[in-house]
Parts: C-alpha cells; sequence; structure tokens
C-alpha cells in the first residue's frame, strides 16, 4: 500500500485554502511512493467553515473527480502531520488508497448493511457523530455490534455553529442515497472497512487517578452512594483533599475533579499507575450530602470499578508517546534495509513519509479539552505524535467526545493508523 496523499490549509477564505489544499494533494499524488488513484477523501474542517460545508464539498469534488467517496465532520479544531489549527478557519484532507470493495460510507440516508453494500462485511469502522442525537452513546454501541469486531474509532462532531457530516457514496450512486447532498446533520456517518484493510488503533488517556481503584458497592441512577462500602463523597473529599470549610477552593478543586468508570471486573488502573484503555471519564455534576453521594454524569450500577481522577498533562504526554511505540512495534519491520532505516533514523527536519514505516496514513480524533494547549504550546499534542510515530500522512479533528469500540470517551485520543 502506498501512502496516502495528504493536505492541510488555512485562509480566511475558503475557496484559498481548498486551492492550497488541491495543490499539494495533486504534487504528492504525481510522486513515485504515493497512491496515484485513491478514491476514498476524509475532509475535517473547523466550524468556521461550517456554514459553507456544502460549497465545500461540491468544490473539492468537481476538481477530484476521481474521487467518488467522501467521508468527515467538522470539529473545534482540525490537524494534520504536525500541526493543529484551533479557532481559525481551515480544512484537512486525506486521499485513502483502500480498494472500493473493502469499504463502505454509510449515512442515515445509506445505513450501514443495506442497498448495494449487502454483500458487504463490516469488520470495523471510522465514525461521526453528532452529540445532540438522542440516545447517541446507544446508537454507537449498536453501529459497533453490526461490525464483525465490535470495534469503531472516531468521535463527536465539535462546532460553535453547524455540527456537519460529510458523507458520500459511490459519487451518489448507492442505493438510498438519493439526492442527497453529502453534507448531514444528526445521527452517525462514516466509512465501514473490511477485514482485508490492515487498521491498527488504540485509545491515550488524558487523565491521572488520585487514588486507588475501588469498587461501587452502592448507586442509585448516577448516583455513587458507596465505594468499597465508605460513603463516595468521604472518598471524594479525602482523595481530592476537599475541605468543606473553604468552599470557594473546594469548589476549585471539584470542578477539576472526574471520575473513571470501568464495567465489573475490568481493570480501572494499569501496572503503569494510568488508566487503562476501557475505562471511560465522565464529569461530577452534583454532590449529596443527605445520602453522602456524588452524581456523575453517567449511569452507575454495583459491581463497576472507578476511581476519581484529574487532567495531567505529564500523564497524557506519557500515555500518548507510549501508544505511538505500540503501533509502531505491531507494524514495522523487524529487519529492513539499510537505506530505508537511515531514512528513518534522519534528523526531523529531513524525515519525510516513507513507505517503510509500513504506515500509509493516520487518522487522529483528540478530546476538544486536549491539543497544544493542554500540552504547553501551539501544536504540541501533534509534535508529540510525530516524534513518536513519526512524518507520517495524518488528519483529524477535536472532538465534543471520542469514540473507540463500543465506547464514548471523554479527555481522551484514538489514534487509528492503515497499515501498508
Amino acid at each position: 500500500m502506498k501512502l496516502f496523499p495528504f493536505a492541510h490549509a488555512t485562509h480566511p477564505q475558503w475557496p484559498m485554502a481548498a486551492g492550497l489544499v488541491l495543490a499539494q494533494l495533486r504534487a504528492q499524488m504525481a510522486l513515485p511512493e504515493y497512491a496515484a488513484s485513491p478514491t476514498l477523501a476524509l475532509l475535517y474542517i473547523t466550524d468556521h467553515y461550517a456554514p459553507h460545508a456544502h460549497d465545500i464539498l461540491d468544490h473539492l469534488g468537481a476538481e477530484l473527480p476521481e474521487i467518488t467517496d467522501w467521508s468527515g465532520t467538522v470539529g473545534i479544531g482540525i490537524s494534520s502531520s504536525n500541526i493543529e489549527y484551533f479557532d481559525e478557519p481551515a480544512l484537512a484532507v486525506m486521499l485513502c488508497a483502500v480498494p472500493p470493495h473493502q469499504y463502505r460510507v454509510f449515512s442515515g440516508v445509506a445505513p450501514l448493511g443495506t442497498g448495494e453494500g449487502m454483500g458487504f462485511e463490516p469488520h470495523t469502522a471510522l465514525v461521526h457523530a453528532d452529540a445532540s442525537t438522542p440516545d447517541v452513546g446507544e446508537l454507537i454501541a449498536e453501529m459497533a455490534a453490526r461490525t464483525t469486531t465490535g470495534y469503531l474509532f472516531g468521535g463527536l462532531a465539535a462546532s460553535r455553529s453547524s455540527a456537519v457530516q460529510f458523507a458520500i457514496g459511490g459519487n451518489g450512486n448507492i442505493k438510498g442515497q438519493g439526492h442527497a447532498g453529502g453534507v448531514f446533520r444528526g445521527g452517525l456517518s462514516g466509512v465501514a472497512f473490511a477485514e482485508s484493510v490492515r487498521l491498527v488503533s488504540r485509545v491515550t488517556q488524558g487523565c491521572q487517578p488520585l487514588g486507588r481503584e475501588r469498587v461501587v458497592t452502592g448507586a442509585e441512577g448516577n448516583v455513587l452512594l458507596t465505594l468499597d462500602d465508605e460513603p463516595a463523597l468521604d472518598v471524594l473529599l479525602d482523595e481530592a483533599r476537599i475541605s468543606l470549610e473553604r468552599p470557594q477552593a473546594a469548589m476549585s478543586t471539584l470542578r477539576a475533579t472526574l471520575v473513571g468508570l470501568t464495567s465489573p471486573g475490568a481493570d480501572v488502573i494499569g501496572r503503569t499507575g494510568t488508566f487503562g484503555a476501557d475505562v471511560e471519564v465522565r464529569h461530577i455534576i452534583g454532590l449529596d450530602p443527605g445520602r453522602r453521594g456524588v452524581a456523575v454524569a453517567s449511569k452507575v450500577e454495583t459491581g463497576m470499578r472507578m476511581a476519581f481522577c484529574n487532567r495531567n498533562a505529564q500523564a497524557a504526554r506519557a500515555d500518548l508517546m507510549r501508544i505511538c511505540a505500540e503501533i509502531r512495534e505491531e507494524l514495522e519491520p523487524q529487519e529492513m534495509p539499510l537505506t530505508a532505516a537511515a531514512a528513518l533514523a534522519a534528523p526531523e527536519a529531513q524525515s519525510a513519509p516513507n513507505p517503510q514505516r509500513r504506515i500509509a496514513g493516520a487518522v487522529y480524533v483528540s478530546c476538544a479539552g486536549r491539543g497544544g494547549p493542554h500540552f504547553g504550546g501551539p501544536s504540541a499534542e501533534l509534535q508529540i505524535v510525530r516524534r513518536a510515530l513519526g512524518d507520517v500522512p495524518l488528519v483529524g479533528f477535536f472532538a465534543g467526545g471520542e469514540i473507540a469500540r463500543h465506547h464514548l470517551y471523554g479527555y481522551t485520543g484514538v489514534l487509528t493508523v492503515f497499515g501498508g
């Protein structure tokens, strides 16, 4: 598999940004190491461009007629290799050289598993979702059940205006697409991939446990009542070092404290002292002094495991480097030619995307609360990815919630690469 052409640009006027992106894509497609005839495009825009979503998609589609399938969404920020665009008009595109019979674009008008896709067996899927959709968590779990692995990756659109999604399958020719223009609001959309498409995906957590792992021994609705048979509020006050005698300081600390939850029997804290991949972080939304309980933004049940936590940039940085190392170890060959090894060992300024890495392209979905500001500077998060994973074709967005497996996460990053 050759490298996926990719491009990104910012400009106050979207036609100028689109022109810059198209120029980059065409230049790469003329290079021997890049795919020359891809048919699937991933398109991400910042919410500054959301009002122009239809025009952007129509323009790019007309300029790239060989691309028959489009998928993507909007974010508060978007990303590409080594760069983040926050609070500015920008777009990013990656052209994926995946054989057409090995993927299907789906949306509300062309659901997965209907129409001409009946003979296609989805192995995993990239999913974009609208957070305002009722029961979106249940829809994500239902979508995961439609794949043979149960593994999804993606995120919730994040926008201060319209939460648009892009989805065109077969240039509008798949049954069910009808006259839909390819720009949607609400529900789910994305791309399902067959087993033959090699994907490696990891979740990186962004929070650090405050205390030890505990078992929920008493709960009602979304209220934690007892943890290891101790009143949940007492545990919270002790581990977060909150004194109710200093209300202002207590509220400040409480706003910064979160809850990591996982299902019964699953580990919350791994051997390294950080959260495992199955942990879902949720906000504390209130206290129940009468019952000594803690209300969280999720339904809780007895038997679940949990730990109070807070966001931690150092832990997030270390965990991001860890998942990049795991991906490289899984994909890169044990041995490679001397010339390839020398190229991959070159200084950052000389290093360029290289097929020897066995990574054709990557999609990175990170929480809108992460990004450079959380990691210490502009584009710092993506620079960590580049240093750890190498300079590979990459696009993504900063989401209102991250999707991995059948879970909906918060404060995490989901990195998925296409193996070459």
